[in-house]
C-alpha cells in the first residue's frame, strides 16, 4: 500500500490566555468586565488543528514545532495527539513553552502580545532530523512566529524537491529575497500585504498591485486576505467576498482558512473551488470563541 503523503506544518504553539469584553482598553487604562479563558493557540499549532481537522482522512498533518520542558509544552503534545497530528516536538531545556495575551472586544476584534520562548530558538539544525518529512510531503505550510533561517531552510529542502510550500507571511514582517522565489503560495492580509510591497491594500486594485509585484519578486502564486471584503487571488484577478456571519472572535480565523486552503490544494480542487473551501471554514471559526476551539472539522463545512 502506498504510503499516504502528509501535509506538513512547521511553526509556533503557544498557550493562550484570553480576556473577553466590551472593549480593548487604551494605554493607562484598566477594564474589568473582562471574561477570563485559557486556549491552546500558536499560529503553527492552529493551522495544524485546521489542517487535521478539515482534511478528508484522518492522519494528514505532521506538525514541527518547539516547546520548553513545561506544563504548557506537555500539555501541547497530549492536545496534538488527540487531533490526530503527528507531532514532531522539539523539547527546549532553557525556554519556556510560548504564550500570548489576547484582548477581545465585543465586536470580536483583537490585539495580542505574545513571548515567543521556544518557539524563538527553533533552528535549522533543529528541524534537521524531520527534513526527509518535510521533502516527502504533500504540502509545507509555515507563518513567521518562528526564525526566518528556519523557515527559509525548511523552503529550500520542499522546493528542492518540488513540494508546494505556502507561507503564511504573519506577523508582518520583511522576508530574505530568496525566499520569494521557493514560494508556491504566499497567503498575507492587507497588513502583512502593505509591509512586504509598500502599497496600501484597501481594494481590489491596490490588492492587484501589491500581488503583481509579490510576483516579481518570484512567488508563483499570490492570495491577500482582506477581512470582510473577503480575499483577492492573484492568478484568478478576483476579489472572492467572504460569507456575512456575526464575529464572536477572530483569533484563529486566518489560521483557519490557510490550513483549510492548504488541505483543498493538497485534494486537487481547483483554486477558486479551494479558496470558497477555506472562506467556509474561516467563517464558521469567526463565530466561536479562541483559537483552536473555534476551528471546524470537516463534517461541518456545507
Amino acid at each position: 500500500m502506498k504510503k499516504q503523503r502528509k501535509i506538513v506544518v512547521l511553526g509556533s504553539t503557544n498557550t493562550d490566555m484570553v480576556i473577553t469584553g466590551k472593549r480593548i482598553p487604551v494605554p493607562g487604562e484598566t477594564v474589568c468586565d473582562g471574561r477570563f479563558l485559557m486556549n491552546p493557540g500558536g499560529k503553527g499549532a492552529n493551522q495544524a488543528v485546521a489542517v487535521a481537522r478539515l482534511a478528508a482522512k484522518k492522519g494528514v498533518c505532521a506538525f514541527i514545532a518547539k516547546v520548553g520542558d513545561d506544563l504548557f509544552g506537555r500539555e501541547t503534545a497530549a492536545r496534538l495527539k488527540k487531533d490526530g497530528i503527528a507531532a514532531k516536538l522539539i523539547v527546549d531545556k532553557t525556554e519556556p513553552s510560548g504564550t500570548a495575551l489576547i484582548l477581545v472586544d465585543a465586536k470580536g476584534q483583537n490585539v495580542i502580545s505574545g513571548a515567543l520562548g521556544a518557539n524563538g530558538t527553533l533552528s535549522p539544525k533543529d528541524i534537521a532530523r524531520f527534513r526527509p518529512d518535510i521533502e516527502g510531503a504533500a504540502a509545507l505550510l509555515m507563518q513567521l512566529e518562528t526564525p526566518i533561517e528556519t523557515v527559509l531552510a525548511a523552503a529550500r529542502w520542499a522546493h528542492a524537491k518540488g513540494v508546494p510550500v505556502v507561507l503564511n507571511p504573519a506577523p508582518a514582517a520583511k522576508l530574505p529575497k530568496e525566499l520569494y522565489g521557493l514560494l508556491d503560495w504566499i497567503t498575507p492580509n492587507e497588513t502583512e500585504a502593505e509591509l512586504l510591497t509598500g502599497v496600501k491594500v484597501t481594494d481590489v486594485d491596490s490588492a492587484a498591485r501589491a500581488a503583481a509585484l509579490l510576483k516579481r519578486r518570484g512567488v508563483k502564486n499570490v492570495l491577500i486576505t482582506m477581512g470582510a471584503r473577503g480575499c483577492f487571488c492573484g492568478a484568478c484577478g478576483t476579489l472572492f467576498p467572504c460569507r456575512k456571519v456575526k464575529a464572536v472572535d477572530c483569533v484563529a480565523a486566518g489560521d483557519t482558512f490557510n490550513g483549510a486552503f492548504v488541505v483543498a490544494l493538497a485534494e486537487g480542487r481547483p483554486v477558486a473551488e479551494a479558496i470558497d473551501f477555506a472562506q467556509k471554514a474561516s467563517a464558521i471559526a469567526v463565530t466561536r470563541p479562541g483559537a483552536q476551539s473555534s476551528v471546524p472539522f470537516r463534517r461541518e463545512i456545507h
